[in-house]
């Protein structure tokens, strides 16, 4: 029987955060700007223009979520601070989702440019091992009950993401294949046109937007979780 003087759980946030609305409604006007305000590639056609979501959503899944995880989980391996642990979790969830729109736009781009859904070469087979070695881990989240243990083993498989994120980054320049090479992140200046260019660019801000408004709603929601477990462990 519950104690009645004990501290009411906290209640998780209700109604629609302003920030995510702001991020959502940026990012369906880059998509707005990006399918009637751009030009249309004269190699790729229409198809090119899942370029304005796809590359944002590879930037931030592999390159922000995963480096994100990495980075706390290597901390919560020093300090054991339980935030930090909700901060690599949260991380890893949004890896998946950004790095599941990459695996989803891209083959949609492939079937149009290449004439197939998919090949396995070594950008995209890479990009899907380490969606797999992110899924992992939140099975392994998922799979042990103890709070302490589980963030330990966690930050463990979790630090293992830095090893795979350069390596991704590096393979179309180390292999032979036909995803095509970058157009902005290389170390000579952007080869898009100013007008692709500045689309590229307000589309990869509304989606780090995004990003940083499910960060901050999925942060608060594992607060509350975590709050509730402990009042209950009590």
């Amino acid at each position: 029987m519950s104690d009645p003087s004990a501290p009411a759980a906290p209640a998780p946030p209700r109604g629609m955060d302003a920030f995510l609305a702001l991020a959502l409604a940026a990012c369906a006007a880059a998509c707005v700007r990006a399918l009637w305000f751009t030009p249309v590639d004269a190699m790729l056609g229409a198809a090119q223009k899942i370029f304005y979501v796809h590359v944002p959503a590879a930037i931030l899944g592999l390159y922000v979520s995963c480096g994100l995880l990495a980075v706390a989980s290597l901390m919560y391996l020093w300090i054991r601070d339980p935030r930090i642990d909700r901060l690599a979790e949260a991380s890893a969830e949004l890896g998946l989702v950004f790095m599941g729109m990459v695996l989803v736009t891209g083959p949609i781009w492939a079937r149009t440019s290449w004439g197939t859904w998919w090949v396995w070469e070594a950008r995209i087979t890479s990009t899907l091992f380490l969606w797999l070695l992110v899924l992992g881990y939140m099975v392994l989240r998922g799979a042990v009950e103890s709070g302490e243990q589980r963030a330990r083993l966690s930050a463990v498989m979790g630090s293992l993401a830095a090893l795979l994120v350069p390596f991704v980054h590096l393979t179309v320049k180390l292999f032979r294949g036909m995803h095509p090479q970058p157009v902005v992140l290389k170390p000579e200046k952007p080869s898009l046109p100013p007008e692709m260019l500045l689309t590229f660019l307000l589309a990869l801000g509304a989606f780090s937007l995004l990003y940083v408004a499910l960060l901050r709603v999925r942060l608060r929601w594992a607060a509350v979780r975590d709050a509730r477990l402990a009042l209950e462990g009590a």
